[in-house]
């Protein structure tokens, strides 16, 4: 029966999105070691499947003219520290026209650059530089929605024909008095109701973020279209790909038999009434439609592939989904699907606590659901999260990046986590932020996203060598004298110095980089992880992730084929073992936050 619906349905196969769940669980993985040895050995991967990914928050990077305010000038000028640090493509948040309700994810021109960021020309500038040194170029695509300054906007709050349709729009509906209200009780990711009011068309328009980013009707193929057409123009001027964003919410639940939309369900997991999760938002997000439209435009990265030649261009997706909904963004047997969906685990699983069992939870969750012979990748912050080293404590910083980039598949990096970069502090006065700024100055807090997105710190000298601006757009962080590219270079010990080894070691490891693995949580605070491939180096993360000193006996605990002596070859910061020494791992004691790489003799 499922194959004569493949060959009907194909690749805009809604319903196979829906049975992929069945068919992921099915050959998956289920357990935390796999011992296929000789086809890791044997497996040719792309580009993308090792690649060390890096997200540029390009208002935030270097400003190369004065105005407090990065640019692609500045993101060019630093490129040769993105090829220092191994950097494999470079993720740029949005650089489109945009009047900066979102900074950037409101775009009124999805064909034009930020006039304050710079012009096409420098953009093709940016892409040349970075091609000679061997980086790829990742942009942000923005799909869900427009800035209600876009033409498309302007045309259909008009009715202009082709543009009736191009948004969410409804009538509402009339309560008890007569009034009109909201279609619908959905409520916005930035605080209140997820609908607006337009008086010159006498309608409602749907917006699931700020009142100035409009939702695009997915179920008009115009839309569609306009947005293949917009992957498209930017795949001419040499990009290796797109960062999807905020793709659960893509599409909504279809009116019922009388045209009204259902309201949702109150979650009980708030009593705030304006935040977004008062509600239980499955008529909203993580709708089966969208699953089919990855699908169509991972066919745009292949349709372009093949008529162009050249490297694969990648589709990564931010999904803060279930595992049986995001597992269904990378394909299915029939269709493929997103490259990577981003792997948030360690981000929320985390949340409820740092610990090796909440560490290995956080791995579970994607390893044992992923379909097999997908790539994984592992991401630990990003522009909307605070600072790693904030979140998961600061002694934790190289523990962190080391389990990075030593678990099996892609490994994400957002700017400053390799300096161990803190939380800027934001008053309320200096917030920015639309999620912010929608509350108010005794709760903002609680939403706002500034904290992690302050200048980046090249230098301990004015505005850390981020700006000559009198004033930056956000002010910088704290530590910036001693957190900051400059110093860590040049000190004999240092986050970025670890980060650096690091990638040597995942670069030139064929272990890492194709090897098996194995993992566990031994008690509540320590984590080991092991790579390992016939004929090559075992490699050993391990990892004291709570706040007492422990000793552990990995032969015993872990895995008695570990051989009697290894190798110490990386170590995270305050660890007072020396580099290159003999480690027994019947007897390693760790310190609070510490953390190490262990490799076997070389053979």
């Amino acid at each position: 029966f499922i194959l004569n619906m493949k060959s009907v349905l194909h690749s805009r196969n809604i319903f196979l999105s829906l049975l992929a769940v069945v068919l992921y669980a099915h050959s998956s993985c289920w357990a935390c070691t796999l011992t296929s040895k000789n086809a890791a050995q044997a497996e040719e991967k792309d580009w993308w499947q090792t690649a060390q990914f890096y997200q540029i928050y390009p208002r935030s990077f270097q400003d190369s003219d004065g105005d407090g305010i990065g640019d692609l000038k500045g993101i060019t000028s630093r490129l040769e520290y993105l090829k220092d640090i191994g950097v494999t493509a470079a993720w740029l948040s949005p650089i489109f026209k945009s009047p900066m309700v979102d900074f950037g994810y409101d775009i009124a021109d999805f064909y034009e650059i930020q006039s304050e960021y710079g012009t096409m020309d420098d953009f093709r500038e940016l892409i040349a530089k970075a091609n000679a040194l061997g980086i790829k170029i990742i942009l942000d695509f923005v799909p869900n929605h427009s800035s209600d300054e876009c033409e498309w906007f302007q045309k259909s709050l008009r009715r202009e024909r082709g543009y009736e349709d191009y948004y969410v729009w409804h009538d509402g509906k009339l309560d008890a008095d007569g009034k009109r209200i909201p279609p619908s009780n959905w409520l916005q990711a930035f605080r209140g109701s997820a609908w607006e009011w337009r008086e010159e068309r006498q309608q409602y328009y749907l917006h699931q973020f700020a009142v100035q980013q409009v939702d695009l009707n997915y179920r008009n193929p115009a839309v569609v279209e306009q947005m293949k057409r917009i992957l498209r123009y930017w795949l001419d001027q040499g990009v290796a790909g797109f960062r999807v964003d905020a793709v659960p919410v893509l599409f909504e639940v279809e009116t019922d038999e009388n045209g009204q939309y259902p309201d949702l369900e109150v979650s009980g997991t708030t009593d705030d009434k304006d935040d977004r999760t008062y509600l239980k938002n499955n008529l909203v997000e993580n709708r089966p439609e969208t699953i089919d439209m990855v699908y169509q435009w991972r066919q745009v990265m292949d349709d372009y592939q093949r008529i162009h030649g050249g490297d694969t261009r990648v589709l990564l997706i931010e999904t803060y989904a279930p595992p049986a909904y995001t597992m269904q963004m990378y394909g299915n047997r029939s269709v493929e699907g997103a490259h990577l969906p981003f792997n948030f685990n360690l981000i929320t699983v985390l949340k409820q606590g740092v610990s090796a069992t909440t560490v290995q939870e956080a791995v579970d969750e994607w390893m044992k659901n992923m379909p097999a012979k997908r790539t994984a990748n592992w991401v630990i912050g990003n522009h909307d999260q605070r600072r790693a080293a904030s979140r998961y404590g600061v002694q934790r910083t190289d523990a962190m990046n080391m389990l990075v980039l030593t678990l099996p598949g892609a490994s994400v990096t957002y700017q400053g986590e390799e300096l161990g970069m803190i939380d800027g502090e934001i008053s309320w006065e200096d917030t920015v932020d639309p999620a912010a700024c929608n509350s108010n100055k005794d709760i903002y807090e609680n939403f706002t996203r500034d904290p992690s997105r302050t200048p980046f710190q090249w230098t301990a000298g004015t505005n850390a060598g981020f700006s000559t601006a009198s004033k930056t757009w956000l002010p910088l962080a704290p530590q910036y004298q001693t957190l900051n590219v400059d110093v860590e270079n040049s000190s004999a010990r240092s986050h970025l110095k670890i980060y650096k080894s690091l990638v040597e070691l995942r670069k030139s490891s064929k272990t890492l980089q194709n090897g098996s693995y194995k993992y566990k949580a031994l008690a509540e605070d320590l984590f080991v992880l092991k790579r390992f491939l016939n004929g090559y180096d075992t490699i050993i993360y391990v990892a004291n992730f709570g706040d007492k000193t422990v000793t552990v006996d990995l032969q015993s605990e872990f895995d008695a084929t570990l051989p009697s002596t290894m190798t110490l070859k990386i170590s995270s910061l305050d660890s007072t073992k020396t580099l290159g020494s003999d480690i027994n791992p019947k007897s390693i004691t760790l310190a609070a936050g510490e953390a190490l790489i262990l490799s076997s003799h070389t053979k």
